[in-house]
């Protein structure tokens, strides 16, 4: 096994874990069991829970970054961008009710270190600038609004994923952003 598959390892562990149980609930010791190696090995690839919830993270936001550039690459219309977004959401939520791994960040924002704290913040900044541009296919934003719309289509999002979580039922999540699609909160 070369260092590479054990750091991917350690990051896909960590990111199942914190994802299950935030960021409070991730241990060395126990990743280093779901891993199979040692406490001490993680602390050769991450000296510091920081330096893993960091890199955890700003992972977590370039692959999504990737999957929602792509989506605009493909040229997809407006309704079809959000379906495929929304439907990211209520995949992790269906994952043993998993939750965003930034949403449920965010949620610890105080408790988090500086480094993990700013890359969450990130992933949130990239989420609203993607679905403005999305907002934007083939209207203009006279009135300045499409900015304060995807900042709340993100925040309805994350919100109807941590409902759908705290009932342990994601067809809660589902109910929700129907909901959101009737009432024209989404395209």
């Amino acid at each position: 096994m070369t260092s590479g598959d054990t750091r991917e390892r350690i990051m896909t562990a960590a990111r199942l874990t914190v994802q299950d149980r935030g960021y409070s609930g991730l241990s060395f010791r126990e990743l280093a069991k779901d891993v199979g190696i040692k406490s001490a090995s993680i602390h050769h690839y991450f000296p510091t829970k920081g330096e893993l919830g960091g890199a955890l993270a700003e992972r977590y936001r370039v692959d999504f970054k990737e999957y929602l550039d792509g989506l605009l690459a493909e040229g997809l219309d407006q309704t079809t961008c959000f379906r495929k977004y929304t439907d990211v959401f209520g995949a992790t939520v269906r994952n043993e009710n998993r939750m965003c791994l930034a949403g449920i960040m965010a949620a610890e924002h105080k408790e988090l270190p500086e480094e993990v704290q700013a890359a969450v913040v990130k992933f949130g900044e990239m989420n609203v600038d993607w679905i403005a541009k999305v907002l934007s296919l083939g209207s203009k934003d006279e009135d300045g609004s499409i900015p304060r719309r995807a900042l709340a289509i993100f925040a309805a999002v994350q919100g109807a994923q941590l409902i759908a979580r705290s009932r342990g039922d994601a067809a809660v999540y589902d109910a929700v952003i129907t909901t959101y699609r009737e009432s024209g909160l989404l395209p």
